[in-house]
């Protein structure tokens, strides 16, 4: 008998893992081996549970899924990540890949690319769904001359707000003097003397919205 597909559903709305957890389980080969609410949980469980597939929601409460997707592929490297969300911004993106999302499809995406998407990611097969696809590579035809990275927009999400290094760094998952690295980096290319300015002159520009 072919082992079945060991899933980890991360998700903050029981509602949503409930709806995925039905629709895998009406497919042979996948098995649902837990549900975690958040990526706190998602980091917990993947060490306890040791799922093929984690089923990864990017926003949630506390830890979130770009932290917790690095996190899981540094801890566990044979678990594959796969990144499930109703965020299509190319930042967020970009941000997951970085972190070692194996594959990034979004919620409304039909079922069967859903499923297809964890086969292949069970497989070691990097895939984004292809609307995914399609405003990535417009991010990456078209990047904002600030050429902020991922990591660098994700540190300046946290300190539009209102968190301090310390507070960044734990929540990422890297050391303060990273954070500080990362800062000076988004001045230099804002042109920006301080947090506030850098964070306004990213706003005004409409590469960073809250």
């Amino acid at each position: 008998m072919t082992k079945k597909v060991g899933v980890l559903i991360v998700d903050d709305h029981p509602v949503v893992r409930t709806g995925i957890r039905g629709m895998l389980e009406g497919q042979p080969d996948f098995e649902v081996v837990g549900e975690a609410v958040n990526g706190e949980e998602a980091v917990d469980l993947t060490g306890r549970l040791n799922p093929d597939i984690v089923l990864m929601d990017l926003r949630m409460p506390g830890t979130g899924g770009v932290a917790a997707t690095s996190r899981i592929r540094k801890e566990h490297p044979e678990t594959r990540v796969l990144v499930l969300t109703t965020s299509d911004s190319g930042a967020d993106i970009l941000r997951a890949v970085e972190a070692g999302a194996t594959g990034y499809v979004l919620k409304d995406a039909p079922r069967e690319e859903l499923y297809g998407a964890i086969r292949a990611a069970a497989e070691g097969k990097p895939l984004l769904a292809p609307d995914v696809a399609a405003h990535l590579m417009e991010r990456v035809r078209w990047p904002s001359e600030e050429g902020l990275s991922g990591r660098e927009l994700e540190v300046l999400e946290h300190v539009a707000r209102g968190k301090g290094n310390k507070e960044i760094a734990r929540t990422l998952w890297i050391s303060e003097a990273t954070v500080k690295s990362h800062l000076l980096h988004v001045y230099e290319k804002l042109g920006a003397a301080d947090r506030a300015s850098a964070v306004a002159a990213a706003m005004q520009r409409g590469i960073l919205r809250l």
